[in-house]
């Protein structure tokens, strides 16, 4: 595995677990009327690698510049009683076989609504600003996805009705009718305060309708078509808060107060499940290692996602193999009455992070010099027995 060369027949591979963790989720999610899919485009930031290998260039935390890392892609379903992963892929515009970034979005709303299908849930499709593109609605309405996607472009054109002219989005504002008033409790900074915090918050939703032109392909090859679908452009305005009011288009209808509410809930757990991904990458250590190979990278990250998956109850066992041995790694007994914790798995990722890194330094130090050191191959056990 370290040397990338027994993944097939220890079938531990980033592609594998993945397949298993997706499986894993929609059996979570049987039985399920409605599931929300969240999808979370989360980057892992290297800032001090020079050595990993296809790095490329993703925003810094503050959004301010770039720095090396690879960006990751990442879906979560959502259920009334269980939540279980969906979709998960690590990936590089320098790797080989790389085609775009639409092409991978792309790639993951397909996997996710064929995965779903047989559910036979109503499913809904939970984007931030990020993806405000037509490209993407198009290809979430033909997996059979409804949408609730954040905005980003206000001046897009619509149609305020069907056979009206084009408009910009933005031209729709004085449309809006204020259907909810909801208390909520969310992270804000309202006016006169120094900083955000988890705090009450009252929050005016409003709504109107709207006719959203797109081009869906149906089939790869083919020529693009130009279609329209019914919508409604939502806003969210908090009371003495500051920021830009949010801007949401959904294709569910919002046509009543309790409707409203709904739209407003489901993007404020987008929120949350957001800052279950940064948890997840905090407590895991994802971005800790800095000298690996590209496909180690992608098993390691997929294994963190095995260690979360446990954590956040995403269907993962310690019936799974893959986890016994990081609990072992991390010092954790084996008891049943005492499941391992966030610490346990995180020293048993550490390790695992730290055998690999250990592994690649050597390894480009017998390619620099033709061998290690004899003492530090003794050490080892890999001196040469003649």
């Amino acid at each position: 595995m370290l040397a990338g060369e027994t993944t097939k027949r220890a079938e531990l591979d980033p592609d594998g677990l993945v397949v298993r963790l997706q499986a894993r989720g929609v059996e979570q999610l049987r039985g399920e009327d409605a599931i929300w899919a969240v999808f979370d485009g989360s980057d892992l930031r290297k800032p001090h690698a020079e050595q990993m290998e296809h790095l490329q260039r993703v925003k810094r935390l503050d959004r301010q510049g770039t720095v090396p890392g690879y960006p990751t892609l990442n879906v979560l379903g959502i259920g009334r009683q269980r939540r279980g992963l969906l979709y998960h892929k690590l990936y590089s515009s320098a790797a080989p076989g790389f085609q775009s970034e639409p092409a991978e979005v792309r790639a993951a709303i397909r996997s996710v609504g064929g995965a779903l299908a047989p559910l036979g849930a109503e499913v809904t499709a939970i984007y931030d600003s990020g993806f405000d593109d037509q490209a993407v609605w198009g290809e979430t309405w033909a997996a059979g996805l409804h949408l609730l996607c954040r905005l980003k472009h206000r001046d897009r054109l619509v149609r305020p009705a069907p056979a009206r002219p084009l408009c910009h989005l933005e031209e729709l504002a004085p449309r809006l009718k204020a259907l909810a008033r909801v208390q909520a409790e969310m992270v804000v900074r309202k006016e006169g305060q120094n900083r955000p915090k988890l705090q009450p918050t009252t929050a005016t939703v409003s709504a109107a309708p709207v006719i959203v032109p797109y081009r869906w392909r149906p089939a790869p090859g083919t020529d693009e078509e130009a279609r329209e679908r019914a919508c409604w452009l939502v806003e969210v305005r908090l009371a003495r808060v500051k920021a830009e009011p949010w801007w949401l288009i959904t294709d569910r209808p919002v046509e009543t107060a309790a409707q409203a509410t709904e739209v407003f809930r489901m993007y404020c757990r987008r929120w949350a499940i957001e800052d279950a991904f940064k948890l997840a990458k905090q407590c895991l250590g994802w971005e800790d290692v800095q000298v690996l190979g590209y496909d180690a990278v992608r098993l390691l990250v997929a294994l963190g996602w095995v260690a979360a998956g446990f954590l956040f109850e995403l269907g993962v066992t310690l019936e799974w193999p893959e986890v016994v041995p990081l609990r072992r790694l991390g010092g954790g007994e084996d008891r049943p009455d005492r499941p391992p914790g966030k610490q346990v798995l995180t020293r048993g990722l550490r390790r695992l992070f730290d055998l690999l890194a250990t592994e690649a330094i050597l390894a480009d130090e017998v390619r620099r010099h033709g061998a290690l050191p004899p003492r530090i191959a003794a050490l080892l056990g890999r001196a040469d027995p003649a």
